[in-house]
């Protein structure tokens, strides 16, 4: 046995140090378990780096009270934007992002503008059942983005 020797200064500091670890620790897992995360937006780091840039977009479009309805007809989506005014949204660039889980893979889609305000895209004939998409609208910095099921 190691005989330990009371009057050294370094085993009350050594102690001190364990103990505040210690407490510290016990501290720290119950700040974990009793606040959880402080991220107010569950979907931050599904955004990516540009989370910030579009949280920016998305309320520009909000405050100028963008609209967005979405019609199928057979094949073809049909998306009405508008704004606050019930006026079209003329010249927007739209991306529909299709998720092909069978596939496993990612299908991008831009529908073209047949009228002010009126985008169309038509589906390709390869592609069947019931997708995600999602669907992003972008003009002069404001962008609206919704989320989409498709039952084909």
């Amino acid at each position: 046995m190691i005989p330990l020797n009371i009057k050294s200064p370094y085993i009350y500091l050594i102690l001190l140090l364990l103990f505040s670890f210690l407490a510290f620790s016990g501290w720290s897992a119950r700040q974990a378990s009793t606040r959880g995360s402080q991220i107010s937006d569950h979907n931050y780091y599904s955004k990516g780096l540009k989370y910030n840039n579009t949280r920016v977009e998305e309320r520009a479009a909000a405050s100028r009270g963008w609209q967005l309805k979405t019609e199928i007809d057979n094949r073809s989506l049909n998306f009405k934007l508008t704004d606050a005014e019930d006026s079209p949204i003329r010249k927007a660039t739209g991306e529909l992002t299709l998720f092909l889980s069978q596939e496993s893979r990612v299908l991008r889609l831009h529908p073209t503008e047949i009228q002010p305000g009126l985008y169309q895209l038509n589906l390709p004939d390869e592609i069947s059942g019931s997708l995600q998409a999602r669907i992003d609208f972008e003009q002069a910095g404001a962008r609206v983005s919704r989320q989409l099921l498709v039952n084909l």
